[in-house]
């Protein structure tokens, strides 16, 4: 017998032979064969490494960091579909929950502590389609009370300032409504009350106001607005409805600023909208839009079908969707509270006027807004140094940070800035590394080394 040992019939391939080494997958048509899962996997997850680090995007308010348990629970309820409530009543009682939590928050009226009823709103696919739903609600409103008068509805406007983010323009234009924008100037970044006086007439639906802008991060005066737009209507002008945008603002300023008014404490405030995935410090896209209660939500706008089993109401633009979003709303609502969500936000605040008392002391630096109203930051180069903004923001790049650089809105374009949007997930340590990166970056600069960048596009 010999004592040959047979040679195997298999032999170990390095990782990368094999398909992904010979032939390259098409980009723009399916591919003819089958791929392994996980050469499927390891091709998708290479090209990916190209993105940046979106723990260290800065020009982004969306969370790009949530606990672990959120994870595998957002992982669990991917193949939830919100939309069927019949048949996933557990992911539409956490929905309620989630919209009853919100509208309390914001001070709604009528609100019951038993009855999930009494709260008006609903989840969205972040505050783009909330925006949209709070709009729908305005103009249905206005154009009801001007047909009931026998008046004519239309010519609606909609009373904003230039400093919008783009989703405003989207409905305007989509659902044919008028776009007032009140400009801004050198060194005043938000809408005042006095513009807004100018501005109402018996065509407008309603005048928004920003808590916690996209460009700078400042809350506009909701309360002013608010006094001014009652004197309007005390003198005989048109009752012009505010609806406030908190996209930003609405989960940071509660905790932050306890004692300011602009939710619905102030009666003339009809409608807010809010996103989750900003400082809701939930994973992209979850937003919500609540009204100060069911009779500023014309009945009209909710339909009603069967079709999934039970009677269901819906008030949204999109239909299906995954229910792992609320999930992961709600998994921080319960797990944060009002102490938790009050100590992260006080941390990056301080985080944000630690970074910017640092940048302050970097010559041809000047902090715009300082990270004190939300966790946002904005400054500009003075004094023609000889480089800017966007110098500054593509070096910091090649370092790894992403720091956008853009122009102010209409009437203040001249004014280029920089903003850093501080979220859980940028520690204290990283935050200072970012400052000492600023400071050579300037050095530099200023010796001569990477100047002539141009403007890239606006990061909301």
């Amino acid at each position: 017998m010999s004592d040959h040992i047979a040679a195997p019939t298999e032999t170990l391939a390095p990782a990368y032979t094999g398909r992904l080494g010979t032939d390259p997958i098409p980009a723009l048509r399916l591919p003819e064969s089958e791929t392994e899962p996980e050469a499927a996997y390891r091709f998708i997850h290479d090209e990916l490494m190209l993105d940046g680090s979106s723990r260290l995007n800065l020009a982004t308010f969306v969370t790009t960091w949530m606990d672990p348990q959120a994870d595998r629970l957002m992982a669990e309820t991917f193949d939830k579909n919100m939309i069927d409530k019949d048949e996933y009543p557990a992911t539409a009682e956490i929905e309620t929950r989630c919209v009853n939590m919100v509208a309390a928050l914001f001070h709604a009226e009528g609100l019951s502590p038993t009855d999930p009823t009494s709260a008006t709103g609903v989840s969205t696919v972040g505050s783009s389609e909330a925006v949209m739903l709070a709009g729908l609600a305005l103009k249905w409103r206005w154009r009801q009370a001007r047909e009931a008068a026998g008046k004519d509805s239309t010519k609606p406007n909609l009373i904003m300032g230039s400093n919008v983010q783009v989703v405003w323009e989207k409905f305007c234009r989509y659902f044919d409504v008028e776009p007032k924008y009140l400009p801004m100037e050198p060194g005043r970044y938000v809408i005042t009350p006095e513009q807004v006086r100018e501005a109402v007439d018996e065509n407008t639906i309603g005048v928004v106001a920003i808590l916690g802008t996209t460009f700078t991060g400042e809350l506009e005066p909701v309360q002013a607005i608010s006094d001014v737009l009652d004197q309007v209507a005390a003198n005989g002008g048109p009752d012009v409805p505010l609806h406030v945008d908190a996209a930003s603002g609405g989960f940071v300023v509660p905790f932050l600023h306890p004692e300011l008014k602009w939710d619905f404490q102030i009666p003339r405030v009809v409608s807010i909208n809010v996103s989750g995935h900003k400082y809701g410090m939930t994973y992209p896209g979850i937003g919500f839009v609540v009204w100060r209660s069911n009779e500023y939500l014309p009945e009209d706008l909710v339909f009603r079908v069967n079709y999934l089993g039970g009677d269901m109401p819906t008030f949204t633009l999109n239909f299906s969707r995954s229910g792992n979003q609320v999930v992961g709303q709600y998994y921080n609502f319960i797990r944060l509270g009002v102490a938790g969500y009050r100590q992260i936000m006080e941390s990056l605040r301080d985080t944000a006027l630690m970074l910017s008392q640092q940048i302050a002391k970097i010559d041809n630096m000047a902090i715009i807004t300082d990270g004190s109203a939300i966790p946002v930051l904005s400054f500009e180069v003075v004094d023609d140094p000889g480089f800017t903004v966007f110098d500054i923001s593509h070096e910091l790049r090649a370092r790894g940070f992403q720091v956008p650089a853009y122009t102010m809105p209409a009437d203040a374009e001249d004014v280029a800035v920089l903003r850093v949007v501080l979220r859980e997930g940028f520690s204290r340590d990283l935050a200072y590394k970012l400052a000492e990166a600023i400071e050579d970056v300037v050095e530099r600069l200023r010796a001569g080394v990477g100047r002539g960048h141009t403007a890239r596009g606006f990061a909301h």
